[in-house]
């Protein structure tokens, strides 16, 4: 028992620290230079527009939700919780790394940092079973929905990690011009998503996919092949969410079918 009070404080105390270094990173700012700024400098195409950025407060809010659930008395023996363990803190600190090696320009290592965030969140979803488990309805919400978020928002964002790198480190492309590799960017994107979609029905994370590529098309208007390509990339992520909304309905019927006979 007093392992997982441990582990209930462990993860309180990493959502504050999250929180309160991203404030303070753009707050003072961290190295001078907010995030936004360093980001802009760099000539790609896999960007959204600012608006869409406001997700992070989203996300915030869902993970002082998560903190405050798993928190309480009645949840600490709670078995879900307990297979997410210390993953959680885990990812708070490459959060954390992340926002310090940006703002010290130290690129290659935010990419290191970002795949361990990643990582960890893949790790975290499935162990939570997302998608198949069938939990209470306030443990969906407080649990389930903040780490599909969470986990939607990263995958966008390691992908615009990777080309923010990349042409930090001047790449040539192979030859291919930057807005060929962004409808492939996006290409990947919505294969990725359409994969969660199909075998989990994960509304939460391809709400977010939708969100990231459709601020993608806004904010490169004036760029039609890639405009076009993110309102494709948008269309067809949208069409997958339905597809994975009926699948999973239709095998939540089947296996009530088979329980009645």
């Amino acid at each position: 028992m007093k392992k997982d009070t441990v582990r209930q404080w462990v993860n309180g105390l990493a959502v504050i620290g999250t929180i309160a270094v991203n404030g303070l990173a753009n707050a003072l700012p961290l190295n001078g230079q907010t995030t936004g700024e360093i980001s802009d400098r760099f000539k790609v195409y896999f960007v959204p527009a600012g608006y869409v950025f406001s997700i992070w407060g989203l996300i915030y809010v869902a993970l002082v939700g998560f903190a405050v659930y798993q928190a309480l008395p009645a949840q600490g023996d709670n078995p879900r919780l307990r297979r997410i363990g210390y993953l959680f803190a885990l990812s708070c600190a490459a959060n954390i790394a992340w926002l310090f090696l940006w703002h010290y320009e130290l690129f290659p290592a935010t990419l290191a940092a970002m795949l361990a965030l990643l990582l960890l969140l893949i790790a975290i979803y499935l162990r939570l079973n997302t998608g198949r488990a069938q939990v209470p309805t306030g443990e969906k919400w407080l649990v389930y929905v903040p780490f599909s978020i969470y986990l939607g928002w990263i995958t966008v964002a390691t992908i615009a990690n990777v080309t923010s790198l990349l042409d930090y480190l001047q790449w040539g492309g192979w030859g291919i011009g930057a807005e060929a590799w962004t409808v492939i960017m996006l290409l990947a994107g919505t294969g990725i998503a359409s994969a969660v979609s199909l075998t989990r029905g994960d509304v939460a994370y391809m709400l977010v996919i939708v969100w990231a590529f459709a601020g993608i098309g806004v904010k490169h208007g004036g760029t039609p092949v890639v405009a076009t390509a993110a309102w494709v990339a948008t269309a067809l992520t949208a069409l997958m969410l339905v597809v994975g909304i009926l699948l999973k309905r239709k095998k939540r019927d089947a296996r009530q079918e088979t329980g009645n006979s």
